[in-house]
């Protein structure tokens, strides 16, 4: 996990990422990498990202639009696609919002939202523990689940037979090195009987999933709806098991919206049309992932067409999964894994229950 910036850090990667656009940063705040290959936009994904405006709610139309920035977490991809969808179908516009989708700084999201140099962010709620249990905790609040479960896990070819926790053990796996990462490959492998001591981990911040596997690396933790789908887009045979799987605690927020908590009490209002509108550019993207997958690429058109459009259709049906509202956020799950950080020393001091998230900027 990052440490926490010093106040003149702060200042510093505050001016330093609102004055440029970090469109190249693929580092994302787990300090693990994802991939995008290059691929020119069809003339077809550019026509659906000039569609007409439609809105479900018509907002404020009338006056100046209310300026309103969302920095990523990581390069654009899929996970993002409900802002892109929002951006192009004009539902910002009817609620009278001018948004900026900005780049990821070169420091953390989570720290610029604290700092003020963006209203909104994507964070993840594991990277978010250190600070809610620190006594100088970054003023931030996830205010939306992206994702309504926790979607990572491991991934491996299928010759090297790792098909459950346990089999890691005398096995390579690529590490970042983070102790709740390292915590949770623990867990579900002394849960499934193996040995977590015989995993031969191997410090690598993964950037191209693909070729890692075809290396000396035999195991890689991946976000699914877009390494995992890059496997299967190469005609790899793999092997994966998701965390959510073996155990409550595990099945945490990855990612999230946060807000910055000055702007949330000051503007409720204003941060309520913005997640309503977010949540317009979700659902369109659940009820027509072909055409938001075709909004995305024309507004990032380097990424690949391919896993863009297979990873659009299967988040289709996580990003509200078995919920009837995009973006709740369950009250026990989120608890649960936070209890857990603390239970295994994970964090510096025990995080209250109902700490570090709301719902009450989501649409009833």
């Amino acid at each position: 996990m990052k440490k926490k910036l010093s106040t003149l850090l702060m200042i510093a990667v505050l001016v330093s990422a609102t004055l440029s656009a970090c469109g190249n940063k693929e580092k994302n705040e787990t300090g693990k990498t994802n991939t995008a290959n290059d691929k020119t936009v069809t003339e077809e994904s550019a026509a659906a990202a000039e569609t007409p405006a439609t809105a479900e709610d018509t907002g404020n139309t009338t006056g100046e639009k209310e300026k309103v920035r969302i920095v990523l977490d990581w390069t654009p991809n899929t996970n993002h696609t409900g802002l892109y969808v929002a951006q192009a179908k004009g539902f910002f516009d009817a609620a009278g919002l001018d948004v900026e989708i900005m780049q990821p700084p070169e420091g953390s999201t989570t720290e610029l939202v604290g700092a003020g140099g963006a209203e909104f962010g994507i964070s993840f709620q594991d990277t978010l523990a250190p600070t809610f249990a620190s006594d100088n905790s970054m003023p931030v609040t996830a205010v939306a689940a992206i994702i309504q479960h926790n979607t990572s896990g491991i991934i491996s070819l299928k010759k090297t037979g790792i098909d459950t926790p346990a089999k890691m053990a005398g096995h390579s796996y690529a590490t970042w090195d983070s102790p709740i990462e390292l915590a949770i490959i623990k867990k579900i492998v002394e849960d499934d009987g193996g040995n977590y001591d015989d995993i031969k981990m191997i410090p690598n911040t993964v950037s191209d999933v693909v070729t890692a596997l075809q290396t000396d690396i035999d195991s890689v933790w991946v976000y699914y709806a877009w390494d995992g789908i890059a496997t299967k887009v190469a005609g790899l045979d793999t092997n994966y098991f998701n965390f959510a799987d073996y155990g409550k605690e595990l099945d945490y927020y990855s990612p999230v919206i946060i807000g910055n908590n000055d702007f949330l009490k000051n503007n409720s209002e204003t941060a309520k049309e913005f997640l309503d509108a977010v949540r317009q550019g979700y659902e369109y993207a659940i009820a027509n992932p072909d055409d938001a997958a075709a909004i995305l690429l024309a507004a990032v058109p380097e990424l690949d067409e391919t896993l863009v459009k297979e990873s659009q259709n299967w988040l289709a049906d996580q990003y509200k999964a078995e919920e009837t509202r995009w973006g709740y956020i369950d009250p026990a799950r989120w608890d649960a894994f936070y209890a857990w950080l603390f239970k295994n020393g994970l964090v510096e001091k025990e995080i209250p229950a109902g700490t570090g998230f709301s719902n009450d900027y989501l649409a009833k």
